[in-house]
C-alpha cells in the first residue's frame, strides 16, 4: 500500500463537475492499494498518516502532525501510484489490486481515519475526478507499507 501525501492550504475534489469533498487546510493523500496488501498495511498507514509530522511548530520546524494542528485529510483513491515503470515507457499496473478488493480497503481506510477527531473528506472510488489544491511548502512525502515489513 502506498500513499503520496501533500501538505495543502486547501483542497477540493469534483466528480461530474460537482464538489463532493473539500478541506481548508491539511493533508491530501493519494492511496494506492497493491496486490497482497493486508489489514496490517492499512493499520500501519492510517497511523502513519495521522502521526506524520509535516506541519511547522512555533520555531518553524516540521514537528507537528495533522492531529496536533487540528487540520483535515482529503483521501483520494489512486491506483496509478502502484505503477511499475522499470520496463519500457508504458507503466504497468499489474501490481494494483483488483478494484473490488481495493474499494473495500479504501472504504476501510476512510472509516479508520474517521475514528480520529479530524475532518476527513474523500473522493469517489473508480471515478474520474478533478482534484484542485494549493500545495503548501511544497511538502510531498511517499509512504509505502512494504518498505517496513
Amino acid at each position: 500500500m502506498r500513499i503520496v501525501v501533500q501538505r495543502v492550504k486547501n483542497c477540493s475534489v469534483k466528480v461530474d463537475n460537482k464538489i463532493i469533498g473539500e478541506i481548508k487546510w491539511g493533508l491530501l493523500a493519494y492511496l494506492g492499494i497493491e496486490k497482497g496488501d493486508s489489514e496490517k498495511d492499512l493499520d500501519y498507514l492510517v497511523k502513519k498518516l495521522i502521526g506524520l509530522r509535516v506541519f511547522k511548530d512555533d520555531k518553524g520546524v516540521m514537528n507537528l502532525s495533522v492531529s496536533d494542528v487540528k487540520a483535515s485529510i482529503m483521501l483520494i483513491s489512486q491506483f496509478t501510484i502502484c505503477a511499475d515503470t522499470r520496463k519500457g515507457n508504458r507503466p504497468s499496473y499489474n501490481n494494483a489490486e483488483n478494484p473490488l478488493i481495493a474499494k473495500n480497503f479504501y472504504l476501510k481506510f476512510i472509516h479508520k481515519l474517521k475514528e480520529s477527531d479530524l475532518i476527513i473528506e474523500s473522493g469517489k472510488f473508480q471515478e474520474e475526478m478533478e482534484v484542485l489544491y494549493i500545495n503548501d511548502g511544497p511538502v510531498t512525502i511517499l509512504l509505502d507499507s512494504r518498505k517496513i515489513f
